[in-house]
């Protein structure tokens, strides 16, 4: 008598169709095909966690390099004083300031441009 695995495989075989659910056609219902498409979004989910995070800085660089023109300043320039002047903030909080609190991001202009000067 043959040894087919068979309750792991149907295991296996059950675990990736749960995944492959909500994919149109036989990319949820026949295994190969949604092994493969699995596998794909798997590799693309990987892909585009890493992708976010440069979408997400190339966000915060455009507002700040926006606010910045309305100060005088361009992009690189703001940084540039900020970064004389020991002012900790990423891009991120700087853009958040810039959006919640133009009165202070208009201070933290100020202070590169005297560090410039």
């Amino acid at each position: 008598m043959r040894s087919t695995n068979s309750p792991a495989s149907r295991r296996r075989r059950k675990r990736l169709l749960k995944q492959a659910r909500g994919y149109y056609g036989a990319r949820s219902r026949l295994y190969r095909t949604a092994r493969e498409t699995v596998e794909r979004s798997m590799n693309m989910a990987t892909a585009h966690r890493r992708a976010r995070k440069r979408d997400f800085r190339r966000l915060w660089i455009a507002r700040l390099s926006a606010a910045a023109r309305q100060h005088g300043l361009t992009y690189n320039r703001l940084i540039q004083g900020l970064a004389k002047a020991g002012v900790a903030l990423n891009r991120k909080m700087l853009s958040e300031i810039a959006i919640q609190d133009p009165a202070g991001f208009g201070a933290l202009a100020a202070i590169a441009r005297e560090q410039l000067a």
